[in-house]
Order: C-alpha cells, then sequence, then structure tokens
C-alpha cells in the first residue's frame, strides 16, 4: 500500500481500499501437493527473542510472523492486507477503526480480542518492558505515544482502544495514511497477558507460548534449530498446507549451501560474498536475486566515546569517497546489488533518487579528494588514523570490512577490524563501544521515512547518535506533506555534506530455494514471507 495513493483519498470517514485477498496457499494449476508437506531453512545467527515487543531484527521477525498474526500482513506484491482484522475505516488518516476477526483464536483455543491489541500496544510503548522498538510505536504517532515511551505518562494512556470484543479504535496525533502498513510489523502484533503475566520471560519457551498465528513453536534448541507446527487453532487452518517448519542456526554461510546442495533444508538466503553467478549457472531453476528493501552502511559513532577523528567531516568524507563501491558490488558480492551514495532504497516505493554530487564522480576523482581532505584534516601515510571496525560474524561483512581497510590504506587509515556473534555485536553497537560499525537497515514499511526517521536525534536504532536539528524537522514535517519527496531529498542532501553515514550499497535478496517449493513472494521487496501461503509440489 503506498503513501501516495493513500493520500489521495479526502473523505471524512473512508474504508480502507484492500487489495484482492487471497488467503494461505493457492495450488497453481497441473500442480500436484507433495506426500511431504513440510519446510525447512538455514539462518545465519540465534534470534535474540521471539517476543514481539522486544524484537528487533529480520531473522526474528520472519519467525515471528508464523507464530503470531497482527491486524494486517502483506501478499506476495507486498500489498497490505487483511489478517487479524477483516477491514478498517478512518477520519481523516487520524482516527482508525479495525474490525478484528470472530473466529480468531489463540492457540489455547481462546478468543482474540481487541484488548489483546490494547495489552501489547501498551506492553510495547511501557518502559518498564524496555522494548527496543518503544520507538517505533512513539513513530507511529499514536496519541500519548511519546508520553508514555518517555516514562512521562502511564501506559493506559495510550491512544488505543477495544470498543468492543472485536473493534479496536486507534486516535493519532496526526495524519498517517499509511498506518494499516505500519501495524504489520511484529511490534503491533497481539500477545497473550495471561500467559505473560504466569511465565514472565520463559512465556515464548516451547509448551509455555500462547500464539495466534498460523503455526505454533513445537521445539527451540539455542543455536541449533527450532521447529514450528502448524496451529489447529487458527481461523483459516484449513487453508495452510504446510505442517511444519523447521529452521536450523548455521553462522557459516558456505557450510550452509553445503547442506543446501545435500537436500539438509529446502531455503537459505545471503549466499557467501560471490558464489551467486556460479551457483545461478549451477542450479538456475533454484538461484534467486531479487530486489530487498535495505540498505548496507557503516555507522559512525558520534558519541562521546567516538574516536575524535570522526567528528571531522573531512575525515568522514574521506572515508566514503575512498570506497569503491563498485568493486565491493561487482566483484566481492556478485549478487546484483547496487552502490549506494545515499541512505533510502532505490526500490522505495514512491522514493525519489536525490541526486548526490559523489555519485556522478569516477572512482579516481573521489580518491584524489579522499586524499585531500585526510590532509587537510592532518592526516596521511606519514601520521595515521588508527579505527577500529566491528562486525557480526558474517563471511560476506568480512569480506567487505577487509576489502574496505584495504581501500582506506593509502589514506594513512589503519583499520582494526573486530568480528563478534550477533548478540554481542548488537549490544556492542547499541552502546556506542565502536568507531564505525557495520550496519543493515531494512524498511519496517515501504515509504522512505522508514529509513530516513532512523538518522533522527531520538530514534532508537540511531546507534551512531548523530543528530541534526534541521534533519528532525525535515522528518516530523515530512508527515504531514502531500509529498513529502522534497523533505527527504534535502534529508538526504544534509546526510550527504555531513557524511552522517557511509553508505555502501543497496540490497537485493540472494538465495537458493528448493524448486518444488511454489508459491514464494518474489516480488515482496521488504521479503516479507508466510509458509501459510507456499507449498510444496509433488516433484515430476
Amino acid at each position: 500500500m503506498q503513501r501516495f495513493t493513500l493520500l489521495a483519498s479526502t473523505a471524512f470517514l473512508l474504508t480502507a481500499p484492500l487489495a484482492p485477498t487471497a488467503f494461505a496457499a493457492q495450488i497453481a494449476e497441473g500442480d500436484t501437493l507433495a506426500e511431504d508437506q513440510t519446510f525447512s531453512y538455514s539462518l545465519l545467527d540465534q534470534f535474540p527473542t521471539l517476543d514481539p515487543q522486544l524484537n528487533e531484527e529480520v531473522q526474528g521477525s520472519h519467525i515471528i510472523a508464523q507464530l503470531f498474526e497482527g491486524l494486517t500482513r502483506q501478499d506476495a506484491d507486498g500489498n497490505v492486507i487483511p489478517a487479524g482484522a477483516t477491514e478498517w475505516t478512518n477520519e481523516n488518516n487520524t482516527v482508525w477503526t479495525f474490525k478484528l476477526r470472530e473466529d480468531a483464536r489463540w492457540s489455547n483455543g481462546e478468543p482474540v480480542t481487541a484488548s489483546d491489541y490494547v495489552y501489547a500496544w501498551r506492553r510495547a510503548a511501557d518502559p518498564e518492558t524496555a522494548s527496543p522498538y518503544a520507538w517505533y510505536v512513539e513513530l507511529s504517532s499514536i496519541e500519548g505515544a511519546a508520553e508514555v515511551v518517555a516514562g512521562e505518562a502511564e501506559p493506559e494512556t495510550l491512544g488505543v482502544e477495544a470498543v468492543d470484543d472485536h473493534t479496536l479504535k486507534v486516535t493519532l496525533t496526526q495524519p498517517l495514511p499509511f498506518f494499516p502498513a505500519v501495524v504489520t510489523y511484529a511490534t503491533f502484533m497481539p500477545t497473550p497477558q495471561t500467559t505473560i503475566e504466569q511465565h514472565g520471560s520463559d512465556w515464548t519457551s516451547p509448551g509455555n507460548m500462547v500464539s495466534n498465528g498460523a503455526y505454533t513453536l513445537a521445539e527451540l534448541a539455542v543455536n541449533e534449530y527450532f521447529r514450528l507446527e502448524k496451529n489447529p487453532e487458527y481461523w483459516n487452518a484449513d487453508e495452510v498446507i504446510i505442517t511444519e517448519v523447521t529452521g536450523y542456526i548455521i553462522n557459516d554461510r558456505n557450510q550452509s549451501v553445503t547442506r543446501w546442495e545435500a537436500g539438509e533444508f529446502d531455503m537459505m538466503d545471503d549466499l557467501p560474498a560471490g558464489t551467486y553467478p556460479d551457483l545461478l549457472e549451477q542450479y538456475p531453476d533454484e538461484t534467486f536475486s531479487t530486489p530487498r528493501l535495505c540498505s548496507y552502511y557503516y555507522a559512525i559513532n558520534f558519541s562521546e566515546s567516538g574516536n575524535p577523528a570522526l567528528q571531522d567531516v573531512n575525515v568522514r568524507k574521506a572515508l566514503s569517497y575512498a570506497l569503491n563501491r563498485e568493486v565491493i558490488v561487482d566483484q566481492v558480492l556478485k549478487g546484483g546489488q547496487s552502490p549506494a551514495y545515499n541512505f533510502a532504497h532505490e526500490a522505495t516505493a514512491g522514493f525519489e533518487m536525490p541526486e548526490i554530487d559523489y555519485a556522478a564522480w569516477s572512482q579516481s576523482e573521489r580518491m584524489e579528494r579522499a586524499r585531500e581532505l585526510m590532509a587537510e584534516a592532518g592526516y596521511g601515510p606519514d601520521n595515521p588514523l588508527d579505527l577500529d571496525l566491528i562486525y557480526n560474524t558474517s563471511d560476506s561483512h568480512k569480506a567487505i570490512a577487509t576489502v574496505a581497510a584495504q581501500m582506506w590504506k593509502p589514506l594513512g587509515v589503519n583499520i582494526t577490524l573486530s568480528n563478534y556473534e550477533w548478540q554481542s555485536y548488537i549490544d556492542i553497537r547499541g552502546e556506542q563501544n565502536f568507531d564505525l560499525a557495520r550496519s543493515g537497515w531494512c524498511g519496517d514499511y515501504n515509504e522512505a521515512s522508514t529509513f530516513l526517521d532512523l538518522v533522527t536525534t531520538t530514534h532508537g536504532s540511531n546507534d551512531g547518535k548523530y543528530s541534526n536539528a534541521e534533519v528532525d524537522r525535515l522528518m516530523t514535517e515530512s508527515r504531514t506533506m502531500d509529498d513529502p519527496n522534497e523533505a527527504y531529498t534535502q534529508v538526504e542532501q544534509i546526510l550527504a555534506d555531513e557524511m552522517a553515514i557511509i553508505p555502501i550499497y543497496h540490497y537485493t535478496q540472494n538465495f537458493l530455494l528448493d524448486a518444488d517449493i511454489r508459491n514464494w513472494p518474489m516480488n515482496n521487496v521488504e521479503n516479507n514471507w508466510y509458509i501459510q501461503d507456499i507449498y510444496r509440489a509433488a516433484s515430476e
């Protein structure tokens, strides 16, 4: 659902323009279902949590989307469709009313009600929960969210109300025409209050978890695997074909490819750097590269703990200019990625790519200017600068970091590469214990603000602690503009002028998928997938 389409709606009371809905797996003509209706895939890292209100990363989001169902979700093309809600209306894009499914049930058989959403949303905003995505509740413009998140008001003051068991009313402080897209994310999924109060932090363990999605959690072995089973209480269970889902945590991507080739699982993504062309040649019907709404960049530590040299814009620009992005995408990654000189992904709906000056320079021109800037800052081969670059365990991240260090060496920059497993990396980055940090941001919804809000001062995932009052002002004003692209362009220009981050490339999704798996959402640029929509066809 694109923001600009929605903005054209001016009626005082508007029924949501829902996309044609195809619930669960639609079997293609000529396909015969295989007897084995299981699905398995590999994950690079152990996900930190399966709690919707505590999740902050992609791999956990994929699993949570199978276990829980929010008001809305996406179809194979990324359109917003009904899920826990059957329809919604709005008054001037500020008061949203969702009608819930009367046949929705928790996995323990109890009904899912509007109160479950109220509880979950209050829980996400409550400082006592310490949700890393509390900022997302505030960003959604729900009335009272800013005060609740800041600890200045009680969670009960949040602008969400259970009108009755099957009617949820949400009041916003300003028009947000793409609000139904915002609530597809895990933070806004309902959670079972009784279960959480009974089990505390253990409520997401197998045997304790109560969920409302197409699947339930059957097994979980940390850093090894997890297994999901079809939820018989799910409102659309009769149309769900895959009966079991297994995920294997494999930190080595090359090992993951080998195990996929051996038939141990059906899908793996994030192919090892540079392997896509060879795999495509070897497995042309099972190797894919699709656009993915994510941008890869190096965060810069602007906080007091950061390296003082990085407070100099000349140093930051020199580091960015010296990176040969074409080499990184064409010779290291080889997966169809595009060089990035700005933050928001080029495939973002309605986004007009700004003209960033150094993007048009040749690499030799960039390098020449980088040397000049470093000299102006007082650094060079005769007076080197030592920096630490952290990244999480991945052959691709290591390869990019290694190449970047080599590209920076002619500037007199010596890089120490520090590799950490996922949770340690998240903690270190979040505590600003770094100079430069490997970072990636995937859109929570398909609109440019999902990227550009990240660089506002108070954003919860602004780990570099970059702060610019003009950026804050522009992003605030963009929320009420008929066409916010002018504001977005100005923000991108400020980011380039100050080199607030070092953009490197815009993602594609490179993955291997067994040829028998059908209905994979190839056109969903946010890489949101729901196992209830797929099936396994019998091999020919």
